[in-house]
């Protein structure tokens, strides 16, 4: 696949790069910011839109396999895009990440306190019980997601769905927060 010039997969260490892009709310940022990356031939690891705390704005989390320089490349151009707000790269600060799932597990009568024992250990909790099945709710780090989907495994997971990561960085404001903290006559709004 063709890269734009200056673009180019990395080919030294990456990482997981975790970058945090506040939008206005008409419908085609998400679009136009998945098709960036499309373009430049990355793989989007977790990609996760929701609402953010100003009317209007929505936030996007996005993670990327890329190496520091061109996850710095990339958030040059994502302010290129129309109606992009802010991006935070997260990716070395002090942040919070964390994923939510949900996981519907075979349940036979015979083996539910093994499986109940299995989910209090990993602070999950039962959100569904039914005759054969219990869908298990969890949020977490993408490690400890992993673990609790292998231990249920051997139960027979029947469905599994996952929403991606969700970052925030430690410590007061935040990219949003500051841009919006003062009005024009310097008083916080």
């Amino acid at each position: 696949m063709p890269h734009d010039s200056g673009f180019s997969i990395p080919s030294g260490r990456t990482t997981s790069q975790t970058l945090i892009v506040r939008v206005g709310d008409p419908p085609r940022p998400p679009n136009r910011i998945v098709s960036l990356f499309r373009r430049r031939g990355f793989n989007i690891e977790s990609l996760t839109v929701g609402r953010s705390e100003r009317e209007g704005v929505s936030r996007i989390t996005v993670v990327v396999r890329a190496d520091d320089e061109t996850a710095r490349r990339l958030e040059a151009n994502l302010y290129k895009l129309v109606n992009v707000l802010s991006v935070e790269d997260v990716t070395h600060a002090p942040s919070v990440t964390r994923e939510m799932a949900f996981v519907k597990v075979r349940a036979a009568q015979n083996r539910r306190p093994e499986l109940l024992q299995l989910v209090q250990t990993f602070r999950a909790r039962v959100v569904d019980l039914g005759p054969e099945s219990v869908i298990v709710e969890t949020t977490g780090t993408q490690e400890k997601l992993d673990g609790l989907v292998e231990v249920l495994r051997p139960f027979g997971i029947l469905e599994l769905v996952r929403t991606g990561t969700v970052a925030m960085q430690r410590g007061p404001g935040g990219g949003a927060q500051d841009e919006a903290a003062e009005s024009d006559d310097g008083v916080a709004a």
